[in-house]
């Protein structure tokens, strides 16, 4: 299910403790971004890391596995929206 931005709630994370793995899954260049798409494992979870690499400058956003099912859905809808 589609739903609107609302802020987060104001329950405090907490620190991931123990290490991280990751591995590099897919790399895709479109026009000047460069898009790195990872798997990783935590003492949370498994999730999806997304990086837009722009001339040096990063963005990241991570996607716990659990909701891997509804951003896609929401991707999907997005792009069928915009005609692609």
């Amino acid at each position: 299910m589609l739903q609107e931005y609302t802020t987060p709630s104001s329950q405090p994370s907490r620190p991931i403790s123990g290490p991280t793995e990751l591995r590099l899954v897919q790399q895709v260049q479109i026009e000047r971004k460069n898009f790195l798409f990872a798997v990783g494992e935590n003492p949370r979870g498994k999730f999806l890391k997304i990086t837009e690499d722009v001339q040096g400058r990063r963005d990241t956003i991570i996607v716990p596995a659990t909701g891997l099912a509804d951003f896609r859905r929401a991707l999907e809808a997005v792009a069928a929206n915009l005609g692609v």
